[in-house]
């Protein structure tokens, strides 16, 4: 990826893991590398794609509710103005997930330029989603983005959605999408990853998708 921050300096921890884990680490370590950098407002659809490459999801926002748009700079000034319902056209998302902790969201207006840009994954926008009657998994996506997790055992049927984020708690959130489409509930749990002693954060050996 042009204009990627080298993730060579991390390669130790690439070394450490399986197969498999080193492969899914070394792309969450690219992205990341790109993220750090929020693009400017006013920047084009082509020049975001040329740095931080192809988003793990885009999101139509042309007739989505107010909520659904929401982009508000919590605890980040200057991340970017609110975006309103009817302003933007698409949203890219790009997820680090299973394991990465970050998911950037960068909305595009109708000409197809930055508007706004936001690390998503921050208690603000998991309060937002606490609070939102009637949200539904689609609204759910557009606000958080792809989980690091889908699993079926939620409180209504359907699944059990979690997210890994920057927190020192070993926590992650998690919202149950019943079969409806509906998000029936949200909160934080204990990390699993953690339970099994092999904190991320540190570098230790990740062994698999948490079960």
């Amino acid at each position: 990826m042009a204009g990627c921050k080298n993730p060579a300096m991390n390669m130790h921890v690439v070394l450490r893991m399986p197969t498999a884990g080193a492969a899914a680490l070394m792309s969450v370590l690219l992205l990341v590398g790109c993220a750090h950098q929020s693009p400017p407002p006013g920047q084009s659809r082509e020049q975001v794609l040329q740095k931080w490459g192809r988003p793990t999801a885009t999101y139509d926002l042309k007739g989505s509710t107010a909520t659904d748009l929401a982009i508000s700079p919590a605890n980040k000034p200057g991340m970017g103005p609110t975006v309103v319902a009817g302003s933007g056209s698409e949203r890219l998302e790009y997820a680090t997930g299973p394991f990465g902790r970050t998911t950037w969201m960068i909305d595009l207006d109708a000409d197809g330029r930055v508007v706004a840009a936001q690390q998503v994954l921050n208690e603000a926008r998991f309060i937002e989603v606490q609070q939102t009657v009637g949200l539904r998994s689609d609204g759910l996506l557009r606000l958080i983005g792809t989980p690091g997790e889908r699993r079926a055992g939620g409180l209504a049927g359907g699944q059990v959605w979690s997210w890994r984020y920057p927190n020192n708690d070993c926590l992650w959130f998690q919202a149950s999408v019943a079969d409806s489409g509906y998000v029936t509930s949200a909160g934080y749990g204990g990390d699993p990853l953690c339970d099994r002693g092999a904190d991320f954060a540190r570098g230790d050996r990740a062994r698999g998708s948490p079960r």
